[in-house]
């Protein structure tokens, strides 16, 4: 029996403690999942939406694989030992991860799909390429025993790190592709092998609140399902729009995550009236004139104990 819409939101909202969490639930959504394949990842284009629905595994897994060396085989079959842990580093666990099969290659795809806030490297204290690097390298490297044994490295799987990064300015919207490429430096040697094993793909979305439509359709896509518009237009867009259907786990996560900008948004007006007191005291200002402004006795008090803490 389906579940309804009011456990499918309590069960999300209980999983995913965090706005940034309750977007990782939504992109995990296989509809979502199934329009991120077929406009990012070229070997996908053709396919129709429900057979790329249909080749995305069951494993999808969100937030709970390592991602260091020797971690992310932990639970495969017959594995004996941990040759490839490196002693001394963190933890680092993927955002979203799934398997895709794509029927007419018979080729199975590793998925890492990862919500970014900031791909500023002023913030992030590194340039995001290189973590994109890292993340393909771990995807093949965690292959071995599991979908490779001894040498047989022509069964390493093609892997693919999609990161949607979500702090582009107006004229941001843009997706771009990292990948290995060869070329002859001497002679006219020429290998037609495929080496199109890894590749990490970025898809740019604008956080501007009066932006105009993308002319990606993905990109578009992704916009307005992470905007701050109301649910019910939301709902909207993707069902007359992108012909999405709204089943009940897909309006849970929509409903949490539209839950979560809210508060996030209150808590911001809050802090910037709280702020406003704190300057106004500052100021010299009396308990009656700040009242006059429209505040309230309690945010008085909470400003003023927020500079007594402070001092």
């Amino acid at each position: 029996m389906a579940d309804t819409y009011l456990a499918q939101a309590v069960e999300v909202a209980n999983a995913a403690s965090s706005y940034d969490t309750n977007i990782k639930f939504l992109l995990a959504d296989k509809q979502i999942l199934a329009r991120i394949l077929k406009y990012a990842v070229s070997e996908f284009k053709d396919m129709p939406i429900e057979d790329i629905m249909a080749s995305i595994g069951e494993d999808i897994e969100i937030e709970t694989r390592p991602l260091d060396a020797g971690l992310s085989n932990m639970g495969r079959v017959n594995a004996s030992s941990t040759e490839d842990n490196i002693p001394g580093e963190g933890i680092i666990f993927f955002d979203i991860r799934f398997t895709a099969y794509h029927k007419e290659s018979e080729m199975k795809f590793l998925i890492n799909l990862e919500a970014q806030r900031s791909s500023d490297p002023g913030k992030l204290g590194y340039h995001l390429e290189n973590r994109i690097i890292f993340y393909l390298a771990r995807m093949i490297s965690a292959q071995k025993q599991t979908e490779f044994y001894h040498s047989d490295y022509d069964s390493l799987k093609k892997v693919r790190s999609i990161w949607i990064c979500l702090d582009n300015s107006e004229d941001g919207d843009a997706i771009e592709e990292i990948s290995l490429d060869r070329k002859t430096v001497f002679g006219n040697k020429v290998n037609p092998y495929d080496i199109d094993l890894m590749r990490g793909i970025i898809i740019n979305v604008r956080n501007g609140k009066a932006i105009k439509d993308s002319q990606n359709i993905l990109v578009n896509m992704l916009e307005k399902l992470l905007s701050e518009t109301s649910i019910e237009e939301k709902k909207r867009i993707l069902t007359e729009e992108y012909g999405m259907i709204m089943t009940t786990e897909l309006e849970g996560r929509m409903q949490t995550m539209c839950n979560w900008s809210e508060a996030i948004l209150e808590r911001g007006m809050e802090k910037e009236r709280l702020n406003a007191i704190e300057r106004m005291i500052q100021a010299g200002f009396t308990k009656e004139q700040i009242m006059s402004c429209g505040y309230t006795e309690k945010e008085i008090t909470e400003a003023e104990s927020a500079l007594c803490a402070n001092a």
